[in-house]
Parts: C-alpha cells; structure tokens; sequence
C-alpha cells in the first residue's frame, strides 16, 4: 500500500498516541517514542474535558463563535471550522477506541466551562478525562502491537538530503541512537513545566518545539503561554490543578477578605476568560497582599461534588480539605503553550517530513488565548490530519507571518555566574509570566543567553546541556514576548496594556546559527 514507510511519532499524549494507533489501523507501521513511560504526559492530568458541540441546543457555529471570542482576534477562521466541526466525528473514534464518556440515561453527560456559552464538555470518571482517554489509546495500541520505545529522549533533529536525521537516548545520555524514519511526527507537548509555578508534569519541557526550531523550523506565537487560574497551593503540596469545571458548576472566587471580586473584573464574573481570571487574581493578590486566592464550592451539594469530581475530593482529603465545607486555596500557574511548531491545518511544517500536531504545534486555533476543553479536542482534529498526511503525503506548510523575527543563538562563551534551572525558572515565572514589562524581559533575556552561552557540548543527558535547552526555550518565550509591544489575550505587557490594530496579526520566529568568533552577532 502507499504512505509513508517508516514514521517515527515522538510524544505520547493523546496527540502522539491517536496518531500512532490510527496509522496502525490503516495498515502503516508507525514506532511511537517517549521520554518517560507511555502514558505520561499532559492529557493524563487533564481533568476538565473535551468539547464538542453534540448537545440540544448546541451547534458547531456557536462551539466557533466562542473559541474566536476566546481567541481575541487571533484565530485562523478556518482552522477553527475544522476544529468544531469535526470534533463529533473525533468524539466518535475517541468512543470506538473505548473511552468511557459519562452519561445519563443512555445521553451523554455536559458539563460547561468558562467562555462557553453552552454546556459542550465531555467528561469521563467525573474529573479523570484526560487519565481515561489516555488508558484507552494505550490500550489499543497494545492490542495492536504498535511498537513503543519508553524512556527514549529526542536529543536533536537534523535536516539531511535524504530527510530527517533523528538523534534519541536514553535519560542520562550515556546511549544513544541515530534513526532515519520517512517521517517525523513531532507531538512532544508544551512547556509549562519550565516555570517555577506550574500545572504540567516534568515532562512538559518544551524541549521538542526547541530542537525543531534549532533544525530550522519556523516557530509562531510563542509568546503566547496560557496561565491556568486555579492550582492548589499549599505548602509541601504538588501543584494540582483545580478543574475549571468546578466553577462551571456554581463555584467562586473569593480573596482572602472573604470577597468575591470576579465580578469587578468581567461580565462573564467566574466564567470570564482564563486569561482575564488569571489576571483578577494576580491583582486581588497584590491588592491584598496575599499569596492565594480562594475557591468556593460551598455552596455545591455535597453528593454532586464527590461523584462529579472524585479524583479532586480524594486529593483534597489528603490534606482534610472537603470541598463542600472548605474554601480552597488556589493561585495562577503556567498551564498551556499557545505557540509552538508552526503548521498548516494538514499538520506539515516548514521542514518537509516533519509533521507537527497537539501543543507543540501553532496552527493559530487557539488565538492569543486557548477557550478551556478545545487542547484534547486539538490532538485528535489535527491528529486525523496528520494521520491522512502519513497515508497520503503531499506538499505544503505554513504561510510564514509578516511579522518574523530571526533571532541568532548566542555564540559559547565563558560566563562567571551562569543561572541555574532553578533561577531560569523563577525568571520566567516573574518576568515572563502573567503580567510582563520590557524592563523584566530584557532582564530575563540576558540570563537566558548567559544560560544558552554557558551551556557545555558535553553529553545530551548532562545537567548543563538541559540546562542550555531550558535557557534557549525560554529566551525564544521572552525575546517574542518582548517583541509584541501590546496587550492581547493571555499576553499582557503593562508598558502596553492596550491592544492594537497593527498587531492583529501572528507573530514567527526562526533561530540564526550562533556569529563566528570576532564577527558581531546580528540583532534580532
């Protein structure tokens, strides 16, 4: 049959693992690698859901008109329309494939989350979505004997005349391997755990995004990082995230006067954007001069709590929190990578035979700001595409933005006081986060290029070279960021707090080869 030969799909999430067993299904023989085990990843820890517009009442016209409000004013129109109007379609496999969806009588179970106008979400175990849907793909593809490589770490990416050049190893570095597949499908995820606060698990590194860019692919948006509103915070304690499902249900936001402010801040109160919640309670902190927030379900019914959310009241009774008697305390964290890999709606990025699909990729769905529940929807729409790509490879990629900036790698040199993973992560938390200013990002910046001079050439799995890949990721965020000199979605500079008409438009990034030694690097 045609199609590709010999895919080598690198990320397990569900972007990564529908695609994989798709492919076998239709007859190819795609190899599926991660770097941790299989099914660790972001989609596990995915409480929320999935939407689609399968509901009375519900269309995919409304599903597109709330992810373009969402998106304020940078949604590509058609990659949107794709996006609703094939996720019942995508719903439909996801059921095939075995996913339990909660129901009701013999219907479906919805719930509604914020900057939905409808109730559209999905949800399976109450809060255990992402975790379900995970379970059942890894089933699969053992039914299907897909053959999986576990603790495989993509170490580079290298443009050939045949191809691809892929480089993996084991965690340490210390074994590594050289592969030429047909084809790479590149679906490593985002990069939320490269900042100090987080919702991510610590496989969420960025590092495939950057390795992609350093192999010459064009990047978009990756200024753009979305902030979850509601993470648990208490000291000792993960940062667990707090399903926006819970204020879907009637839950609110108090400060710690015992307030609830949301209302001061949008006409949607609780429901408000994320970017716009998240901003709320940056300013209710400081206003107040607490370090959290609270989350109020009190007035919930008790039963409907623990059956509709029973993985939060199990965490929260580790530490003898109940939902229904207790507020909660909760504060803002990186969740979401917005840009990344950009591609076309088929999936195919500016480096032919390199496929990129779910967070890693930048199709210009989500806008400046990604409406809650479309990220799981995201891998399987563009997955399928990605998938008939495999089957059917044609020519194309992504328009490159008007608005592109190179940016050169800084050159290796001696640095006297390099930072550290944890002060990289601490920098991106404070000046490349929730509220940003061109003061805080060139700061940041040249701490990320010290990282990125510092970094050894010594083995992959070393803590310094992570550490170079940690800085170049986040020099490419901060240097965007600092780029776009307005106000607009989850991006919010003060110096620019407004947004701009001659910003409407999406922002590229290519990386430069690092100046030879006694030429001036060029600026970007």
């Amino acid at each position: 049959m045609g199609g590709v030969r010999r895919a080598l799909v690198i990320g397990s999430g569900i972007a990564g693992l529908y695609v994989a067993v798709r492919a076998r299904e239709l007859g190819l023989h795609p190899t599926l690698v991660t770097k941790a085990g299989l099914e660790e990843s972001n989609t596990r820890y995915a409480q929320g859901g999935i939407a689609a517009a399968v509901g009375p009442g519900d269309s995919p016209e409304l599903h597109l008109a709330d992810t373009l409000r969402a998106g304020a004013g940078l949604v590509e129109e058609e990659a949107a329309r794709r996006l609703v109007e094939e996720a019942p379609a995508r719903i439909a496999d996801l059921v095939r494939l075995g996913v339990p969806f909660d129901g009701v009588e013999g219907e479906v179970s919805l719930g509604r989350e914020a900057a939905h106008s409808r109730a559209r979400i999905l949800h399976a175990g109450g809060d255990a979505t992402g975790l379900l849907i995970e379970e059942a793909l890894k089933r699969r593809a053992l039914e299907l004997a897909l053959e999986v490589r576990e603790r495989r770490v993509l170490r580079s990416l290298r443009v050939r005349p045949a191809g691809i050049e892929v480089t993996l190893s084991d965690p340490s570095g210390a074994e590594s391997e050289t592969l030429e597949p047909s084809a790479v499908v590149l679906a490593t995820g985002g990069a939320g755990s490269l900042f100090q606060e987080s919702s991510n698990p610590a496989v969420a590194t960025g590092e495939g995004v950057v390795l992609a860019a350093l192999a010459g692919a064009l990047l978009s948006d990756m200024e753009f990082v979305q902030f979850h509103p509601t993470v648990f915070l208490r000291e000792g304690a993960p940062r667990y995230l707090l399903t926006e499902a819970l204020r879907g249900e009637g839950a609110v936001l108090r400060n710690s006067r015992g307030e609830r402010f949301m209302p001061r801040y949008h006409r949607d109160a609780d429901l408000a954007p994320r970017d716009v919640v998240s901003r709320a309670i940056r300013s209710e902190l400081e206003r107040t001069r607490s370090r959290c927030v609270y989350l109020d379900a009190t007035a919930l019914p008790r039963d409907l709590l623990f059956t509709r959310f029973p993985t939060i009241c199990r965490f929260l009774g580790t530490y003898a929190l109940d939902p229904s008697r207790d507020r909660l305390p909760v504060t803002p964290a990186a969740h979401f990578l917005i840009g990344g890999v950009a591609t076309d709606i088929e999936g195919r990025s500016s480096i032919p035979g390199l496929l990129c699909c779910g967070e890693a990729a930048a199709t210009g769905v989500h806008g400046a700001n990604r409406l809650a529940s479309n990220s799981l929807l995201e891998g399987v729409v563009f997955g399928e595409h990605v998938v008939r790509q495999l089957l059917h490879p044609s020519a194309g990629g992504p328009s490159t933005p008007a608005r592109t900036l190179g940016l050169r790698i800084p050159s290796p040199a001696e640095v006297s006081d390099p930072p550290d993973r944890l002060e990289l992560r601490r920098r991106l938390w404070e000046e490349v986060g929730i509220v940003r200013s061109g003061g805080g990002l060139r700061r940041a910046i040249r701490r990320f290029e010290a990282g990125v001079r510092a970094a050894p050439k010594g083995r992959p799995g070393s803590e310094g070279a992570a550490t170079g890949l940690l800085s170049l990721a986040g020099l490419v965020i901060a240097r965007s960021a600092l780029a776009r000199t307005e106000s607009r979605g989850v991006h919010y500079r003060s110096d620019y707090p407004r947004s701009l008409d001659s910003w409407r438009v999406h922002s590229g990034l290519r990386l430069l080869p690092a100046a030879r030694a006694g030429r001036r690097p060029a600026k970007g």
